[in-house]
């Protein structure tokens, strides 16, 4: 399960909304429980890197994932997960995204921007022990 502030959850949806009609994406940054709860203290937004088809893909820069990771350990925070939004499509995952994440244990949410709406967002876990059978599971978002 994810746990995240109701600011922080709103931050990212509005990004989605801000970049409409492009992807955005950001960091989720917390602690994770001995529960599997990931518990999200402060989200980063990120610029998505993408020059071809940044309205369905994005990236963030490895520099710039570098730079979030170090920050949060110095507050005491690790990565705990990543969000992006789908512009006028579904808040699930795609094969894409499937292929292209690699935090195993993470969060990853999905906010579906709809005509430049922030609309529905989901959230599911990478499961799985490594590349080879990695996976999406549905996870369930608490607002605190």
């Amino acid at each position: 399960m994810l746990r995240i502030p109701a600011k922080g959850y709103e931050a990212l949806r509005r990004h989605g909304e801000e970049t409409y009609p492009f992807e955005c994406c950001g960091v989720l940054l917390g602690r994770f429980e001995d529960d599997g709860l990931r518990v999200v203290a402060s989200t980063a937004r990120c610029d998505n890197t993408r020059t071809d088809s940044a309205h369905n893909r994005y990236n963030i820069d490895p520099r710039e994932l570098v730079r979030i990771q170090r920050e949060g350990r110095e507050r005491g925070e690790d990565i705990v997960g990543f969000y992006h939004s789908h512009p006028d499509h579904p808040a699930r995952w795609s094969a894409t995204d499937l292929a292209e994440a690699h935090w195993l244990g993470c969060s990853y949410v999905i906010t579906s921007v709809e005509k430049g709406k922030a609309a529905i967002t989901n959230s599911f876990e990478l499961t799985g022990t490594d590349e080879s059978d990695k996976g999406f599971a549905n996870e369930k978002v608490e607002l605190t």
